[in-house]
């Protein structure tokens, strides 16, 4: 199939475009690279069947031909990118949504979009199932990456009951490994770094706080499960082992040798006390469950920031 990734530069999108380059697809990927790198890309590109665009998917798209399937995956996607982009983060879920959308109807190609569980807010059910309508605040500084998704998925759902637009809606959860930026915010690299660094890690609030994390070849390959079911609903993708943020830290901290230990900060606004995915739609729908460990998860994730600190990145 001919196969079009938005946002593909990024951390989860290159890996996405690794597994479909893999089974025999060709792939367009695009990017305006404003938190996507081109060294994600840099095994792709001298490939056949491989092709980057710098573009912004917020504004009108000229692609040549016609394709099969459409990923949505572009949009900021950490703390620090919500404060520093909020108006990148809410075309992303509107306009750039809409114009996929239409590129995918027009297409007669199918369309997944990668929503997150953030819909969810500081959830009050716990494990969170797709039919919890969430706890979001509208107003807050999470708010342009919360009701952007919240809208994509609105809107996505519109396409497909009243343009027929074959549609499939993705709730990403906590995801990590190589790729990742250094300094974007989010828990694994703030941890990582910090750790290589020989710095205390940093604990927000009491460390009770938890998330689920789920490796990223594991949801890659629940993102194309979903994009190839028959299901149209949305779906959770995540791994449901549930840990504290300060039991991450002191594992952390045993893997990598530091010795500098924990301090502890103020929570920040709308930081979500709990968060795991009830992933019993995925299994159900297309056999999908996590198959990779946390332990072999880490240790691959502690590689990529050594190899960034070698280079004088971290």
């Amino acid at each position: 199939m001919r196969i079009l990734v938005s946002g593909g530069a990024g951390f989860v999108p290159s890996h996405l475009c690794d597994q479909l380059l893999g089974q025999g697809h060709e792939v367009v990927a695009v990017d305006n690279f404003i938190t996507g790198h081109r060294r994600n890309l840099a095994t792709l590109s001298p490939q056949p069947g491989f092709q980057l665009v710098e573009a912004n998917v917020s504004l009108p798209l000229d692609l040549p031909g016609r394709f099969d399937r459409v990923y949505h995956m572009a949009s900021p996607a950490s703390p620090i990118d919500y404060v520093e982009l909020p108006f990148d983060t809410l075309y992303a879920g509107s306009d750039g949504t809409r114009n996929l959308l239409e590129r995918a109807r027009n297409d007669g190609a199918r369309f997944l979009l990668a929503s997150t569980s953030e819909v969810y807010g500081d959830p009050a059910v716990h494990p969170q199932t797709e039919d919890y309508w969430g706890n979001v605040n509208p107003v807050g500084v999470r708010s342009v990456y919360d009701e952007a998704k919240r809208y994509a998925e609105a809107l996505t759902m519109a396409y497909r009951r009243y343009h027929g637009v074959q549609t499939r809606i993705v709730r990403i959860f906590n995801t990590f490994g190589p790729r990742m930026r250094p300094n974007d915010g989010r828990v694994m690299p703030a941890f990582c770094s910090q750790a290589l660094r020989g710095e205390a890690l940093t604990v927000f609030g009491d460390g009770q706080q938890t998330r689920s994390l789920c490796y990223v070849t594991d949801l890659v390959a629940g993102i194309v499960g979903l994009m190839e079911s028959d299901l149209g609903e949305p779906c959770n993708v995540g791994n449901p082992h549930e840990m504290t943020m300060l039991q991450l830290a002191q594992h952390i901290n045993r893997f990598t040798g530091n010795t500098a230990g924990i301090v502890f900060r103020p929570l920040p606004q709308d930081d979500p006390t709990r968060r795991r995915p009830d992933i019993s739609r995925a299994r159900a729908a297309f056999g999908w469950e996590p198959k990779v460990g946390f332990e072999e998860g880490v240790a691959a994730t502690v590689a990529h920031f050594r190899t960034l600190m070698e280079r004088g990145e971290l």
